[in-house]
This record gives C-alpha cells, structure tokens and sequence, in this order.
C-alpha cells in the first residue's frame, strides 16, 4: 500500500494521547451564516462568543449583495496568478480603499493574511539586515521571519512582550545592521493587549527602523472610526507598513493586505513569491471585502456598537466572578489555569448555548489556560446578559466559580 503503516500509526498514538490528556481539539460544522447567533448540527441555534466578526458583516446584506454581484461580474476566480492572467478591476478599487482606510499610499492584497506576512519579510530583507519581533506575535509573523532568514541570512530576534527597554538593547546592538525592521502584533489576539505603538514608532526613529505592524485585530476595531491601531493612538499615516486581514472585522471571508508606500507594493507585485505563484483572491471574496470597507466609512457608528458591547461584556463578567485579562479590545480572555479546564469550561458553554472557544499549551503559556471571548457590534445586550448567565452556570458545575 502506498500509505507508510508506521508513519500513520505514530501520528495515530499522538492523536490518542491528545485525547487521553483531553486537550483534543474537536470541530463544530454550522448551518447557517456567521453571526451572533448560528445553527449548528446537533446543537441547534447557538450564540457565537468566539468569532473575529467583530462588526457583524460577514452576513450584512450589502456585503452578501456585493459578493454575489461580484461572482456574477467577474467568476468563480481567477484561473491564474495576477501577473500572467490579469487583474481584475475589482483587485484595483479594493487595493485603493484598503490604502485609503488604513492611511498608506497604497496596498496590495494576498489569499490570506498569513500569505502577506509570510510575503513581507523575505522579500524585503537581505543578508546583514536586521529583524526584531515582539515575543507574543502572531504564528504568521514568526514564520515570516524564520522563512526570511533560512533565504536571506538576515540576522533575526526577539524581545520581550512590550518591552521597550529589551527593544531598544536588541536595535542597539545590532546597530550597524543596514535595515531593521520592527515587527508588532497591533493588537495580540490571545491577550487582547494594544500594542504600545507611539514608543515603538518613536523608538525606531532613534534607531533608523522600518515598523511593521500586523492589525488583523485592530483593522475595523480600534480607533473612533475603525481604522486601526495607528487611529486608535492618533498616529495615523505614520506606520511605515501595516499587514491586515480581511477575514475578520471585514466581512469575514477570506484575503490579506500588506499597505505602505507605492514602492513597497510595487517591489512586492514584482518580487514576493506568494504573490508570483498563487491565484489572487477570488473577485467575489475583493467585492464584498471592498463593500464592507465602504460599509464602515458610511456607518462609523457600528464601531461604537462594538467598543460599548465591549464595556458592557467586562463589566459583566467581572461581577460574576471571573477574571478577564484587562483591556480595551473585544477580545476577553478568561484565565482558567489548566488547558483540561479551559477545554472542559468551553464544552460546558456549549451544553448552555454558546459557543466559546477554550485555548491551552502550546497557543498560550503553561498555566494561562483560557477561554476567550469576542465581542460583535451585531451582539444584543439581551445576547451578552445570557452569556454571562452560561458562564455563571457552567463554572459553577466545573467547580471553577465559587
């Protein structure tokens, strides 16, 4: 048989051990479209806690409508990639609004976020450069980085979350490296934590560094009109490059972007493999991503929705007993300990009718165990007040509120 017996049955006694350790990750399949409430098979109606739908469009009619417009105009995809098939106009008018949203000179949009981040640093970076990441950034980023030193020899490292005293030690003392890059989570999607973005532009300033900030989290979010962490802190337009996403606060579909000067976007167009060798992203998933944009710029008020849903969710939660990490974002995470009573909280969640989330060792250290939650503008406070009840209840069957 072509399959190597042994091979599969060592990944099979991994995959026991998951489950005899009960950290195993199991998968809901739903029925319906994303959002505040969904169907899901053999659950029935459930309410979502742990989404990246943070502004409710991913089922929004006129993002639904622009999407079906699109397949209709331009097909199912593009059949090839961008340079040897042909852009699509939809590609061009998505690129400008994401520049215009974000506050760059241009953008260039990927087939996921991951695909952008993994674009950026290798093509970028050459031998005696220089990279420096935060330690809780996103499994996309650290594989960048990783990629571009196994190619280029750059020189790589990593200081510790937020802190600015160990940034400024590792640019110092790689002083005389010809670029060096910065690379920050704007929001960190485990902790919700908001990167301390002006220290760090400023910071590279002393240093002669490039920042380069991935806002997946932010982008939607943060700032009075939801552009990001750069508006958040008033410092928008001053990010040399943001990487984003478009599977999360716009619409929820699918595609990444990497924003900055016209060069950067033309130097990657011309030079970065994930977009040399990979069809770009379907004309469908550009034209609803390219209403949800317009979607915010129209309706500001929608990002509101989310920060006072936010307030509302901390609040509650905390009253009933736990112990959210602090924070400003609509990502809550509920420390719990133990990886076994994250996953066994989550399920427990479950039975009671929403749907949460619980991560573990190796997502987040030993002994931070959590379950996170996430708001959305489309959340009722009717929907919050029930959740908090869920979790009253299903701590107190765990033994994990008193």
């Amino acid at each position: 048989m072509p399959t190597n017996a042994a091979f599969t049955a060592e990944l099979q006694a991994e995959l026991d051990q998951l489950k005899a350790d009960r950290v195993y990750k199991t998968f809901n399949h739903l029925d319906s479209p994303q959002g505040p409430w969904v169907e899901m098979e053999g659950r029935g109606k459930v309410l979502v806690l742990s989404s990246n739908n943070y502004l409710g469009l991913s089922a929004q009619h006129e993002v639904v409508m622009a999407g079906i417009r699109g397949l209709r105009r331009f097909g199912a995809g593009t059949g090839s990639v961008r340079f040897i098939c042909g852009t699509f106009t939809v590609h061009r008018e998505l690129e400008a609004a994401l520049a215009r949203f974000v506050g760059t000179e241009a953008a260039l949009s990927y087939v996921s976020a991951w695909n952008a981040n993994e674009a950026l640093t290798a093509t970028v970076m050459r031998e005696g450069d220089f990279v420096v990441s935060d330690a809780l950034n996103h499994a996309s980023i650290i594989d960048s980085i990783r990629l571009a030193k196994a190619i280029t020899k750059c020189t790589t490292a990593v200081y510790r979350h937020a802190d600015l005293d160990d940034l400024r030690e590792k640019l110092a003392a790689n002083a005389g490296a010809k670029r060096k890059l910065i690379w920050t989570d704007g929001v960190f999607s485990m902790e919700g934590a908001i990167a301390k973005l002006p220290d760090i532009l400023q910071i590279a300033r002393e240093h002669g560094a490039i920042v380069v900030m991935d806002d997946s989290h932010a982008t939607g979010v943060l700032g009075r009109t939801g552009r990001g962490t750069a508006e958040h802190f008033g410092v928008l337009g001053e990010v040399d490059i943001i990487t984003s996403t478009l599977g999360k606060a716009l619409g929820g579909a699918a595609g990444g972007f990497v924003a900055g000067s016209a060069a950067l976007c033309d130097y990657l167009n011309q030079r970065s493999r994930p977009q040399l060798f990979s069809n770009a992203l379907p004309p469908t998933v550009a034209a609803s991503a390219l209403k949800s944009v317009e979607y915010i710029e129209a309706n500001p008020q929608r990002v509101e929705t989310l920060r006072e849903n936010t307030a509302y969710f901390r609040a509650a939660i905390t009253e009933a007993g736990f112990r959210p990490l602090p924070g400003d974002t609509p990502i809550v995470p509920i420390i719990l300990g133990e990886t076994r009573d994250a996953i066994a909280m989550s399920n427990a969640l479950l039975d009671e009718g929403v749907f949460v989330t619980g991560f573990g060792f190796p997502v987040v250290p030993h002994g931070q165990a959590r379950v996170r939650c996430q708001l959305s503008a489309a959340h009722t406070r009717a929907d919050l007040d029930l959740a908090v009840a869920a979790f009253r209840t299903a701590g107190r069957r765990l033994g994990l509120l008193r």
